[in-house]
């Protein structure tokens, strides 16, 4: 059992990276179960993990006479299959390569009565390798799985705040594990233009996505071109003035090979109120798009 110290404690990518990069495929392997098992919702809404009090969960996934919840514990270091009937199988997350955690967890599924078979492809990221055949990234290093989850927990505290401001239709505060980043999203109300798509991404996604006005905020670990944790906000379609907008803390930069603003996370780790500099970047950032694309924002805003 391990646990780091600091309520936003630190995270260089360099650090963490091969866990981050084992951690993204382990996690893409328990989000396809729940896309294969679920009713699509609007946005791709049903494919998405939540932060829970030790990691974060599939919440409950209806199959035939029983249903079932995947948790990965960060705490304990453990994966948890749990269903109704009572039964359940865990799972040590421990450095293994992917291959060998997916036939693992394949395997606990249907000595539970639960058989699915899913895409093996990884979403979202180049060069993908099928899980099955995954045997490069292999690296689990508990401390910083905690670390990384521990940012979760207080982003979603955060987002959770910023998000009951706003009484128009807004998305759960959830994880999605193709980008591998905790989000949370406005809509205006208004249809969007068909999205071109992004890179590594299926059009058809993106096009289901982005299907009206979003200001979308998230926590991501970096990765790329962004060689740091960060946090983003971003509007689709972007408006005109958008990028230009002054916006709050004054370390916050519109990043323009992403299209984004930026503000990175150890701005917001070693400030004397984190929650009141990133609510400052939330709120700003948001204001950006609904300013300059002129949404309803009294209708909107609580």
């Amino acid at each position: 059992m391990t646990t780091t110290t600091g309520v936003w404690p630190e995270l260089p990518l360099g650090q963490w990276k091969d866990t981050y990069e084992t951690l993204h495929m382990y996690i893409q392997g328990i989000g396809k179960i729940r896309l294969k098992l679920t009713p699509l919702e609007n946005h791709w809404w049903n494919v998405t993990l939540y932060v829970t009090p030790r990691g974060m969960t599939t919440s409950i996934i209806p199959y035939e006479a029983q249903h079932f919840q995947i948790d990965f514990d960060f705490i304990a270091h453990l994966l948890r299959i749990e269903t109704t009937t009572g039964l359940s199988k865990t799972i040590a997350l421990q450095s293994q390569s992917v291959a060998e955690f997916y036939q693992e967890t394949m395997t606990a599924l249907k000595s539970l009565g639960i058989s699915v078979n899913i895409w093996t492809t990884p979403s979202e990221v180049p060069d993908p390798i099928p899980f099955e055949q995954d045997r490069k990234h292999a690296t689990y290093d508990p401390e910083y799985a905690n670390r990384f989850w521990r940012i979760l927990v207080e982003a979603n505290r955060v987002f959770t705040d910023f998000r009951s401001r706003f009484i128009g239709k807004v998305s759960p505060v959830h994880f999605f594990w193709g980008g591998f980043d905790l989000a949370v999203t406005r809509f205006s109300g208004r249809p969007a233009p068909p999205h071109p798509g992004t890179p590594y991404g299926a059009h058809f996604v993106d096009v289901e996505a982005y299907s009206h006005e979003v200001s979308s905020c998230g926590f991501w670990p970096g990765g790329g071109p962004i060689d740091s944790p960060v946090f983003y906000s971003y509007a689709y379609p972007e408006p005109q003035g958008y990028k230009d907008y002054s916006i709050l803390p004054r370390e916050a930069y519109y990043d323009s090979s992403m299209g984004e603003f930026l503000l990175p996370y150890d701005v917001v780790r070693t400030a004397k109120s984190p929650d009141d500099v990133l609510l400052s970047f939330l709120q700003s950032t948001y204001e950006a798009v609904a300013t300059n694309a002129n949404w309803d924002r009294h209708a909107l805003e609580r």
